[in-house]
């Protein structure tokens, strides 16, 4: 049977997927902090959670959101300005409206990129920044963090305060380019006079006071303004280039003028050359989609691209999982337990008895113990909706995003914080049988379901709780399905292989319960950062990998992770 989980072909860049190995010894989660969720492998070859370990999260669902590597300033530009385009693009058949910057930085911030934005105002260099670097719009500006004043051409802070008395400090000024330095005609940066009046028009007394109270250097940008052709017609267009840092030396040419010098050391840079050339070719590769799911997500499933100007392959996307056209592959509603309020561990709760006498999720919905098989309350329960025994049922609550990687295809990350034991997604597509899976030509992205309840030695203690696993099944019983995502899934089809994986698989059942197609839960190993890609382990044996012809296959791993093992089979 051509097993497995998704290959995608690493000649164009991304990981191969590939048949799952059955003996149990596929590479186990990496301890991530102090929950310890399991090992991962597409047929659900994990170990088991140490129970303090999961009370710990359960007893603190709200987490602090670990920072963002000094990189995200600019990437996240290059992200706004695709997603940017994008939203210009929709309103391209209506002249009279152009979309604000500002309108789309909410909108970039609130739906396609990590909430960590603060509103603080930086001081000195801002991290990931270099002399030199052109912003389209003073969007851009706040969204590195440059410049976060929208209405003045000086940004400050308070520095100090005592009782009501508060020192200012600026830490940032935009000036137009050729009309207050001494010599800008000779592209000379080292000296700016900064009349404060022409400079913020309606200047506040607190801004002049920030500049005369400031000791520290402040960060200069230049507003450069130049006639651009744009479909046979001229426009004026603006941009921004950082100076570098300055000083704010003398204050004695006026009540309202002050001078800046350039700190020494700083890389020598042309204004207009720089900003000419960004608006000459303000373009720059990639691609942007707004929500590959088209709604059917709680939140936008976004696809970016930053590498190429490639899109993703096309795929009918669904929220559940399809079954094939022989009605006994549709199985039948389970029965249900009666428990009026949520479910607990009790031998009245029919779910908790499934389960070998304990829910397997905690209040917040984090998984507890991990075992061959979890049984959620399903349509038949007479328990709420709330009840934290549907932890996998509910549509995915992070914000997933699919992005183009540098070595592996297309890959799958979070911009959310996710807790360890989380519920991430499900792995969705066709469900088909044996006979049907072997028909089709293509098998990158076929995911065996439900067929190792009883090869994996770490689980025969936990499998003897589980009432519907007592037995092997023989005959129609014993029946193997696979899930085909190639032409029907959801994001989980984007997920790629790591030595080191952050998500394992589960085996769950909750609208029906037949143990040979149980859903595919993708679920936390531990807490994962934002931007982290998302990843499994895809339990390939190395060696045991043929062609057609029968001949042993080898393929690298570009996974980069502690542990690799250089080879994915």
């Amino acid at each position: 049977m051509p097993a497995g989980f998704p290959q995608m072909s690493q000649g164009n860049g991304s990981q191969s997927h590939g048949p799952p190995g059955t003996d149990g010894s596929s590479r186990q989660c990496a301890r991530l902090k102090e929950v310890q969720i399991g090992a991962v492998a597409p047929v659900h070859h994990k170990k088991r959670v140490s129970k303090g370990a999961a009370d710990r999260h359960e007893q603190m669902p709200k987490r602090k959101i670990p920072s963002i590597s000094n990189k995200t300033a600019m990437a996240s530009l290059q992200e706004f300005r695709l997603i940017y385009n994008s939203f210009k693009f929709l309103f391209q058949d209506q002249p009279t409206y152009r979309p604000d910057d500002y309108e789309a930085l909410w909108v970039f911030r609130n739906r396609y990129s990590v909430k960590n934005y603060d509103g603080r105002r930086l001081v000195g260099r801002v991290p990931g920044v270099k002399v030199g670097d052109v912003f389209d719009s003073d969007a851009e500006l706040h969204l590195t963090g440059l410049h976060r004043s929208r209405d003045s051409h000086v940004d400050y802070i308070v520095s100090k305060q005592e009782g009501r008395t508060k020192t200012y400090q600026a830490v940032s000024v935009v000036s137009s380019y050729g009309q207050h330095s001494h010599d800008q005609s000779n592209n000379n940066l080292d000296h700016l006079l900064l009349h404060v009046g022409s400079v913020a028009g309606q200047l506040g007394g607190i801004e002049e006071l920030a500049l005369k109270q400031t000791s520290t250097s402040v960060r200069v940008i230049y507003r450069f303004v130049a006639d651009h052709q744009a479909g046979g017609s001229q426009e004026l267009t603006t941009c921004y280039v950082y100076a570098g840092l300055y000083l704010v030396e003398r204050k004695d040419h006026g009540v309202d003028t002050f001078q800046l010098t350039r700190v020494p050391g700083q890389p020598r840079i042309d204004i207009q050359e720089l900003a000419k050339e960004r608006i000459a070719q303000p373009s720059s590769n990639g691609t942007f989609m707004a929500d590959m799911s088209s709604g059917l997500e709680q939140f936008p499933v976004s696809a970016i691209n930053l590498v190429s100007n490639e899109h993703p392959t096309s795929f009918l996307y669904i929220s559940r999982i399809r079954y094939h056209h022989d009605p006994s592959d549709h199985p039948d509603p389970p029965s249900g337990c009666d428990c009026v309020g949520r479910c607990s561990d009790s031998q009245d709760c029919a779910c908790a008895v499934k389960n070998g006498g304990r829910i397997p999720f905690g209040d917040h919905g984090g998984i507890i113990e991990e075992k061959p098989l979890l049984y959620e309350c399903g349509p038949s329960c007479k328990c709420p909706s709330t009840c934290h025994n549907r932890a996998s049922q509910h549509r995915i609550k992070f914000r997933l995003q699919v992005f183009k990687t540098e070595l592996m295809g297309w890959g799958v990350r979070s911009l959310d914080f996710i807790p360890g034991g989380s519920f991430v997604c499900e792995y969705l597509g066709e469900l088909l049988d044996n006979e049907d899976a072997q028909k089709r030509e293509n098998d990158e992205y076929l995911f065996v379901t439900g067929d190792n309840y009883f090869d994996v030695p770490r689980w025969e203690e936990s499998r003897k709780t589980i009432p519907s696993l007592q037995n092997r099944r023989g005959g129609d019983e014993a029946k193997v399905f696979a899930v085909d995502a190639l032409e029907c899934g959801n994001l989980a089809r984007f997920i790629n292989h790591s030595c080191n994986p952050n998500l394992f698989t589960q085996n769950v059942l909750y609208n029906h319960q037949d143990i040979r197609m149980p859903h595919i839960m993708l679920f936390a190993c531990g807490d994962i950062r934002p931007l982290q890609p998302l990843s499994l382990d895809y339990n390939y044996s190395i060696g045991k990998v043929h062609d057609s012809q029968g001949n042993i296959k080898k393929k690298k791993c570009f996974c980069r992770s502690s542990g690799c093992k250089g080879r994915l089979y």
